[in-house]
């Protein structure tokens, strides 16, 4: 640094002296004066209103964008389609109608021409000389002057007469003469006209049409609704108050209306005050709350606080056919990309991004949750470099094509499974733990954030982790207050801390109350997706505490809008999503999928390589549904009463064994070749009739078994040192 001492000659300040040697000097400075401006807009320059340029756009708001100019095109395109339905469909009353209004032109026609063709002009003269002659008889010249007038007169009609009905009978013969498309022409070249002068002052030839639009929205319009809910101050008398800006709009963009506004200042109104009263801005503007589309518009997007955009759609921009997902037809998708997930009210496409995410999906039950939930795990089965840990708390089918890919599969809440949980969640800690051990030994030029990446993913064998638990309400129920701590505590360690090391976790449940899934691991999740709930208390449950005021509110979801729910991705980011469907059989497909996909690159693990019935279907031996079905229920067990197997079998498949009993059952399984070595079992120290898992498994290949407990068997390598890690049941 330069030190500098100031010193003062006759009271003013020298130039300073460096106290540094050799220091370099100062750059001469510019001695050039400055240039007087004369400002153009000053209050005393006669030419400051002409040549001061306006503040406004030179083009309409339609026309300041190729969107904007598209959109306005398509929808008077639309309009125009209509109105040509419209008259179409009413031409026969239209036809009727015209020749009515053709008969009346026609009579007034006539008897507008009736003076003309009868000579009227002459006849008052006529009838003059008429009286003149018969008072003086004798009048011999005014006699003279009677008989040329009235010869004048008659000579008069029988031409005009003459030439009338010669025009008539010419247009007659021709148009019969003619084709039809000129005898159409012709007749409507004569009947326009005619019902042209029969028209009358009420009467009109085309009915009046309602456009098809349930919302025409003005700028008046929504200045009335703001001030109607208080947003605007109301002025006195003649003055209306104040008025919001329009930046742009109100424009028709797609199938609604476009507008971005600014709130005017002094008001003491922000766009979150908008946003906290969708639903009044609706009503008063005549449309359902789903219908008007709101958000603040951000500094990075030329916005402010008090800047909205808003659109309002004609209908319910929610409903129709489901849009397919795009995965469904995937090859292979990396899930370092942002997964398809839906699209919003205006059809734009959604993705969401995963890495270094947890998601959380809440909602009524049959609104499509689950669905939406398995679109997070469609995409990962795309991707061979995930490995798959699926926890399902009802034990459904909805998660049991999983098992031919899952590294681990839970399925249902009973105590087998919940063992089966704790020891999972016990294995993902480990795997935890083992990887930050790995990516802090890992040089910086490799792992340079100390976070996992593709390159790490593939050069040292550590896929990305889905952990994927559904209904999560139904494990924490079913546990004891020790174990469902203790639970609650581990998840929130792998949504805390498995991020960084690849973990992604994608947890589900209904209602999340206090008692159902705690606070302090919702509040953890990232991103939260709710469907249709009952009040907005459900709602912020979900997404968050106050998002409801915010505007992200799926109380005002119908029963309708299956798969449509509220997507939560910031502290003031939201929009109302209809996510993409993948139905039950395109799952089970897109499974199968990656479990080819995880053979073909080695990483096919766990539970998947043990599976006896995707064993079977490689090799192409067909197993029994029912032999395959209840090794599926019974895979955390060696044993099971057979009411609990028929409960299972019930809850995995209700319309093919709701009407199974224990003979059937027997019968089924005698028929697949299961002999049971004992009819009775012990299980919780209750000696009931029921089946060994040893005895179903019995009654598949022996190759097929051994080939899987092999691959289970099979030591795993440790990625870090590629030697063979201990035995201890992981898989790294």
């Amino acid at each position: 640094m330069t030190h500098t001492i100031p010193e003062q000659i006759n009271g003013h300040s020298k130039p300073k002296i460096s106290l540094i040697k050799f220091e370099p000097e100062p750059a001469p400075a510019d001695t050039t004066e400055d240039l007087v401006v004369e400002a153009v807009d000053r209050p005393d320059n006669p030419l400051a209103d002409w040549l001061t340029v306006p503040d406004l756009p030179i083009l309409p708001t339609w026309a300041r964008s190729v969107s904007s100019i598209k959109a306005n095109t398509v929808a008077l395109g639309r309009l125009c389609a209509w109105h040509a339905r419209y008259h179409l469909l009413r031409t026969p009353k239209y036809a009727v109608r015209l020749t009515w209004l053709a008969l009346k032109g026609a009579w007034r026609g006539l008897r507008g021409l009736w003076p003309t063709l009868s000579a009227h002009d002459q006849t008052a003269a006529v009838k003059a000389l008429r009286a003149q002659a018969k008072a003086k008889p004798e009048d011999v010249e005014n006699a003279a002057r009677y008989a040329l007038a009235h010869r004048q007169r008659t000579l008069t009609r029988r031409w005009r007469w003459g030439a009338a009905a010669a025009a008539v009978a010419a247009t007659t013969i021709g148009w019969w003469l003619a084709p039809l498309p000129v005898q159409a022409g012709m007749a409507a070249a004569v009947m326009v006209p005619l019902a042209f002068l029969g028209r009358g002052e009420d009467a009109q030839l085309l009915d009046n049409p309602t456009p098809p639009l349930r919302v025409d929205m003005s700028a008046q319009q929504l200045n009335d609704a703001l001030r109607a809910v208080g947003l605007l101050k109301t002025g006195k008398g003649d003055d209306e108050g104040p008025r919001v800006t329009c930046v742009m709009g109100p424009v028709r963009d797609g199938r609604g209306w476009a507008v971005i506004f600014d709130l005017p200042r002094g008001g003491g109104k922000t766009a979150a005050d908008v946003l906290a009263k969708r639903t009044a801005i609706a009503a008063e503007l005549g449309v359902d709350e789903i219908q008007v589309i709101a958000s603040r518009v951000r500094a990075a997007g030329g916005g402010h606080a008090g800047r909205v955009s808003m659109w309002v759609a004609d209908d319910d921009p929610y409903l129709g056919t489901p849009n397919p997902s795009p995965l469904e037809k995937a090859e292979t998708f990396s899930v370092w990309d942002p997964i398809p997930f839906g699209q919003d009210a205006r059809g734009q496409r959604i993705t969401v991004p995963v890495m270094w995410q947890s998601l959380f999906f809440g909602g009524l039950p049959r609104r499509g949750k689950t669905f939406t939930q398995r679109l997070m795990t469609a995409a990962g089965l795309l991707d061979p470099y995930v490995r798959h840990y699926v926890a399902d708390g009802k034990g459904g089918a909805d998660w049991m094509p999983a098992k031919a890919v899952a590294h681990r599969l839970v399925m249902g809440a009973e105590d087998d499974a919940i063992e089966a949980l704790k020891a999972m969640l016990k294995e993902l800690l480990a795997e935890m733990e083992r990887r930050f051990v790995l990516l802090r030994g890992l040089p910086v030029s490799v792992c340079p954030e100390g976070k996992l990446t593709p390159a790490i993913v593939e050069k040292y064998n550590l896929p990305v982790i889905f952990v994927t638990i559904d209904e999560l309400q139904e494990f924490f129920t079913a546990m004891d207050r020790e174990d469902r701590e203790q639970v609650i505590n581990d998840l929130c360690r792998i949504a805390r801390r498995g991020p960084a090391a690849g973990f992604v976790s994608n947890f589900a449940s209904q209602r999340p109350d206090a008692d159902s899934v705690p606070t302090k691991l919702r509040e953890i999740i990232t991103l939260r997706y709710c469907t249709q709930v009952v009040d907005q208390t459900s709602s912020d449950m979900v997404l968050g505490k106050g998002k409801a005021a915010q505007g992200a509110d799926a109380s005002v979801l119908s029963e309708d809008h299956r798969g449509t729910g509220v997507l939560v991705t910031g502290p003031a980011s939201f929009v109302t999503v209809r996510a993409d469907f993948l139905d039950g059989p395109a799952f089970a497909e897109l499974c199968q999928r990656g479990r080819d996909l995880r053979q073909k690159h080695g990483q096919l693990t766990g539970d998947a390589l043990g599976d006896v019935t995707a064993a079977a279907d490689t090799a192409g031996y067909t197993i029994a549904p029912v032999l395959s079905d209840c090794l599926d229920v019974m895979r955390h067990t060696d044993r099971m009463h057979t009411v609990d197997l028929l409960d299972r079998l019930v809850n995995l498949d209700e319309d093919r064994y709701c009407d199974f009993d224990g003979e059937r059952l027997a019968a089924e399984l005698e028929a697949a070749g299961v002999d049971r070595t004992t009819r009775q079992v012990k299980v919780g120290g209750k000696n009931l009739a029921g089946y060994r898992r040893s005895d179903l498994e019995a009654a598949v290949p022996a190759e097929l078994l051994l080939a899987a407990r092999r691959v289970e068997a099979t030591p795993s390598t440790d990625p870090a040192t590629n030697t063979p890690a201990e035995d201890t049941g992981e898989s790294l």
